[in-house]
């Protein structure tokens, strides 16, 4: 597969200034076009904003926002973007006609490589496919308001769509950031489906006299655990995208239920916004009927999707909530209600409005219990099979489901002739982000330490599923790993990383040690001075001096990584796994750690003093130092201990078996429920040394 690398953004508007922006963010080429100079030069203010912003925020600095900019060429005219353009994305108004003009022109003046996709909310992808001169070259994306801060993009293939152009077309968006939903073309795809008809339903109740704007956001913010309710965020989008939008559904969908309320249509004819007071007391039998209603409607729509398999039900929670950031998704908010609950207010709605409810609802209140996710997600080419951990919403972090499904795939993986190489990735801009901390802290508080002994336990084992697997490993960790993440990767006969790759072990700032591995595998990998420096200070790792540690085996360009797999599977399983020293001993970290935390200088270290061979006022020194104060004195004390039982025991296995051994001293301490309760709060711990 050919990745793509330059992209050209055909309108200079909110949408498509946002998409070239965050395009040029993640160091693609980018051409943005408009009909006008003028309209060009706006979207480059526009951009220029944005960043300028982001430089006083500190998420960039002046430098890399001239990088960013001086990747984005301003391009007068369709008919003037560059032939040899890997993706042309189309984000002009939201009109068959004019859209389909633009592809004509694109047609003309791209070469035969060019993927064309058009970023719509409501067009029909098949159709507008079939109006450009490669249907199988073209594909819809729908980017989700602001793209370069909204992390959700749905990519919707049309029927006509090339298994190449979709891989080609994911990867741009992954390489984005983007929680990335595969759906097929149906109006509203996903997250506009379910939600459009929630905004219409409010006016509606509104209209109905059930309630006011203040009163039915407060109802809907409660009921959803959002902090938005639906009139406050028509006025934040616009009243007019509402109405078009559940208007088209209206249409598309036979739905008069759907067809814009009449105090909306007045709103927008108005040009106004909606007023919305204080006052949100509500008495508890119309607080009832809005809730309900509300759910009902979500409930209902959200079944359809399921139903008409636009998307799975994993996905509709994911759309939820990572492109509305609510809380809980429409099917984990029937669990949490009970399916009974959730099924009768949705056959109270479907009953209003006149839809076919599917009856894998009432089949599933008939049964019991609650619906059961998949987050872990298996894919098969050739001889290589993809574990993906899909779980972007919370950065893939690991809980009983995700790593119980993971266990099983690796069984089946392993026992299958037909797999020598077994690639873990995760979704989203994460590989896994640790371990799931509000399970640790929810058991501390219930004094059950044996459900986080019998958690850690399993991870063990399946972790060393990953270990011991008579398959090639490959952990593709192109974005964040964190603590039990990073852990999970250095399982893996190999790690493959990019720019993107970032790790770090966290955890004796937290009050705990890394306990999935990371003090056993990490000295056995990158030597015991070097491994001090990761694990003890909990210093943060980009990609070069990961690579030059020897945590990463593998650094590469995102284009480059399918050739890489490729390679590493006809190398197959490496020679030596656990070199014990890092990869590149001229590097500075490298050198320093060796220094700093040398054998002869750790009993210094670990009461807080400075080496008198070293200047407290030296950055690098002071920088260590204030890490290692602002750990748990015993966390930082055990995690030590540990990481020396690496070089001096009789195996891996022994030292994993210590690393379980000492669970219940660590996690019996004040410190360690002081540490995970502070990171779930927001606010830095204070460690009593207890």
């Amino acid at each position: 597969m050919e990745p793509v690398q330059s992209v050209a953004i055909i309108g200079a508007g909110n949408m498509g200034s946002g998409i070239a922006q965050k395009t040029a963010q993640e160091e693609f080429d980018v051409q943005m076009v408009d009909r006008e100079a003028k309209w060009v030069e706006r979207g480059e203010q526009t951009i220029g904003n944005f960043l300028a912003e982001a430089v006083e925020r500190r998420i960039f600095s002046p430098q890399q926002v001239e990088e960013i900019q001086g990747r984005i060429t301003g391009v007068v005219g369709t008919e003037n973007v560059s032939p040899d353009t890997d993706l042309v994305i189309e984000a002009v108004f939201e009109d068959f006609d004019i859209k389909t003009a633009v592809f004509r022109t694109l047609d003309e003046v791209c070469n035969e490589k060019t993927i064309l996709a058009s970023n719509t909310s409501s067009l029909s992808v098949n159709e507008l496919a079939l109006a450009t001169g490669r249907p199988d070259k073209f594909v819809g994306l729908h980017f989700f308001y602001h793209p370069a801060k909204n992390r959700l993009i749905e990519v919707i293939p049309a029927e006509t769509t090339s298994q190449d152009s979709i891989e080609r077309t994911v990867q741009y968006c992954k390489t984005l950031g983007k929680v990335v939903i595969v759906c097929k073309d149906r109006p509203g795809f996903v997250v506009n489906r379910f939600f459009v008809p929630w905004l219409n339903e409010a006016c509606i109740l509104l209209q109905e006299g059930i309630g006011t704007t203040a009163q039915i956001d407060a109802v809907a913010c409660k009921a959803f655990k959002i902090g938005m309710g639906p009139f406050a965020l028509m006025n934040l989008t616009g009243p007019p995208i509402a109405l078009h939008s559940t208007d088209y559904l209206s249409e598309q969908l036979n739905c008069s239920r759907f067809y814009g309320s009449e105090n909306l249509r007045k709103l927008v004819d108005a040009g106004e916004m909606w007023e919305i007071d204080d006052n949100t007391d509500i008495n508890q039998e119309d607080a009832e009927i809005i809730s309900t209603r509300l759910l009902g409607q979500v409930f209902a729509v959200s079944a359809q999707i399921v139903d008409e398999e636009i998307c799975s039900m994993e996905d509709v929670d994911r759309g939820a909530k990572v492109g509305l950031r609510w809380a809980r998704g429409p099917f984990e908010l029937a669990n949490r209600i009970g399916i009974a609950s959730a099924c009768d207010m949705a056959e109270k709605y479907a009953k209003l409005a006149g839809l076919n409810l599917p009856k894998f609802l009432a089949e599933q209140a008939g049964i019991g219990g609650s619906f059961e996710f998949s987050y872990v997600d298996v894919t098969q080419d050739n001889d290589i099979a993809t574990i993906q951990i899909n779980r972007p919403e919370a950065m893939n972090a690991l809980n009983v489901d995700v790593v119980s499904q993971l266990g099983a795939a690796l069984d089946n993986l392993n026992n299958s002739e037909s797999i020598t190489t077994i690639v873990l990735e995760g979704a989203g801009k994460a590989f896994v982000a640790g371990a799931d901390v509000k399970f640790f802290v929810d058991k501390l508080r219930e004094d059950r330490f044996e459900d986080i002994y019998e958690f850690t336990a399993f991870g063990h084992k399946v972790l060393n599923k990953l270990e011991n697997s008579p398959k090639t490993t490959i952990a593709l960790t192109t974005g964040l790993a964190l603590g039990g993440g990073l852990e999970l990767a250095l399982s893996c006969d190999y790690r493959v990383g990019t720019r993107k790759t970032q790790f770090r072990f966290p955890e004796t700032s937290i009050g705990i040690y890394p306990g999935l591995g990371g003090t056993q595998r990490t000295p056995r990998i990158c030597g015991l001075a070097a491994a001090r420096w990761a694990v003890l200070a909990g210093n943060f790792m980009d990609h070069k001096s990961a690579y030059a540690l020897g945590l990463l085996t593998h650094l590469v360009e995102p284009g480059e990584i399918d050739a890489t797999i490729e390679n590493i599977t006809q190398i197959g399983k490496p020679i030596n796994k656990y070199p014990m020293k890092p990869s590149d001993d001229n590097h500075p970290i490298v050198k320093f750690s060796n220094s700093f935390f040398s054998d002869e200088n750790m009993a210094t270290l670990l009461s807080g003093t400075c080496p008198e061979a070293f200047e407290v006022d030296d950055k690098q020194v002071s920088r260590q130092m204030r890490s290692l104060s602002r750990t748990a004195p015993i966390a930082l004390s055990m995690a030590s201990e540990l990481l020396d039982d690496a070089v001096n025991s009789d195996g891996l296995q022994s030292g994993l078996a210590l690393e379980l051994e000492r669970l219940s001293v660590i996690f019996g301490t004040s410190d360690a429920l002081e540490g995970l309760s502070a990171l779930i709060e927001g606010r830095r711990p204070e460690y009593k040394n207890n």
